[in-house]
């Protein structure tokens, strides 16, 4: 069997990386310019933040049923003409006489809505694939989409912030739109293969069958409890990061980034090796890789307590990276295969809106942890979570590698 994928998969793996791109270059423009334009300070970027992710909580449920009522090559086109056309706002707005009373808030509104577009093409690509090739290279595909995210996150910020130091903001978002213009030209070309779409029904109806799909399946039902789990501890450890590698590390600005940017090189790793490890193990132990290796990471960083050293935090975020990718690129695989088709939309949607909610619980929880027990109380706590994530997918049965026939059993 030729180990090529097809033709149709590579337009969307190409759109995927420029569309990937574009919104990396666009995140890491925005506070930037929010800091040199308008001279905004931690709680203006924060604002900016929070109104970023809102989409992915708000409308993901919307836009995954959107994507099991209506093509989705359809869907992702429009949803990357809407991102593409913030990023050109963004820019118009920037170059404007007027523009100084727009300020935060226009970037936040051209931000939230270039954000839709993120989310939509988030729920459409995954459940796009599995039309595309067949179910045995559902992994290598999986990766090669990762992989893309991985490199977009990994060099993003760094050619982000060149560019603004460089040229001047305008460039970054000049790249960011022609990128994700380009993203819609490869979508174009894309052949998506004729699926029959049931008659539409009470969206509240459809969006509940989703729902109870994942809560009563036995094995996607631990696979969403344990990425909650980990986005949570994942943000509860960000909170303590920072001011504990300059505090305790004794790491500059550019130390801290070079540290942080281990995290984009061991999730570019761990894209690379998941398709190898796919291969040689079953379905329930590659998913175990990435929670368990979370626990590894986050003893690395815990032990950086007792025995401060920035190679041991460098190499923390690397596995950081690499493991939870091998999770994010098996765990996907394993949802396709056992979704229904006409409602791999819904079921991507509610994994993307439990991971989205996760995160401000452990912004917070990671707020108050540093505020009674300082930056020790946030890598503990964070310990602890991923022990907790960790446990919970070890009790899951995914033991054997389930048959064509057994993927579609629910329960």
């Amino acid at each position: 069997m030729s180990s090529a994928l097809p033709r149709p998969f590579l337009h969307l793996a190409h759109a995927n990386l420029a569309a990937q791109s574009a919104e990396q270059l666009g995140l890491a423009a925005v506070p930037l310019v929010a800091v040199m334009a308008y001279g905004a300070g931690a709680a203006e970027t924060g604002l900016l933040a929070a109104v970023q992710t809102l989409p992915f909580l708000l409308l993901a449920m919307p836009l995954g049923l959107l994507a099991d009522r209506m093509p989705r090559r359809r869907l992702m086109l429009r949803a990357e003409v809407l991102r593409a056309l913030s990023l050109l706002l963004m820019l118009a707005v920037l170059a404007a006489p007027w523009s100084a009373r727009m300020g935060i808030a226009g970037m936040a509104l051209l931000g939230f809505i270039g954000a839709i577009g993120t989310v939509a093409f988030s729920v459409a690509a995954p459940a796009l694939v599995p039309e595309l090739v067949p179910r045995e290279a559902l992994a290598r595909a999986n990766g090669r989409i990762e992989l893309a995210r991985s490199a977009a996150f990994a060099a993003g910020p760094a050619v982000a912030g060149a560019l603004v130091a460089w040229t001047g903001a305008g460039a970054a978002f000049v790249l960011a739109a022609a990128l994700s213009f380009a993203a819609v030209a490869l979508l174009w070309k894309l052949p998506e293969p004729a699926r029959r779409v049931p008659a539409a029904r009470h969206p509240w109806t459809e969006l509940r069958e989703g729902a109870r799909f994942v809560l009563r399946h036995a094995w996607l039902r631990p696979m969403l409890l344990t990425g909650a789990i980990f986005n949570i501890a994942w943000f509860v450890l960000q909170a303590g990061y920072v001011p504990h590698a300059v505090r305790a590390l004794g790491l500059g600005a550019q130390g801290v980034g070079l540290t942080l940017a281990m995290y984009g090189a061991g999730m570019v790793a761990g894209a690379l090796l998941t398709p190898r490890i796919a291969a040689r193990t079953s379905p329930g132990s590659a998913i175990r890789v990435g929670p368990f290796s979370a626990v590894l990471a986050a003893v690395l960083m815990a032990s950086t307590l007792r025995w401060p050293s920035a190679g041991l935090a460098a190499l923390s975020l690397f596995v950081f990276g690499a493991g939870p990718m091998v999770w994010t690129i098996s765990s996907t695989t394993l949802r396709q295969g056992v979704t229904p088709a006409g409602m791999l939309g819904r079921v991507s949607a509610v994994f993307l809106t439990v991971n989205a909610g996760a995160r401000p619980v452990g912004a917070a929880l990671g707020a108050g942890a540093g505020a009674l027990w300082g930056e020790a109380g946030c890598l503990l706590l964070a310990l602890a979570g991923f022990m907790l994530q960790a446990a919970v997918i070890a009790l899951a049965k995914l033991d054997a590698a389930p048959s064509d026939e057994a993927l579609r059993s629910p329960t």
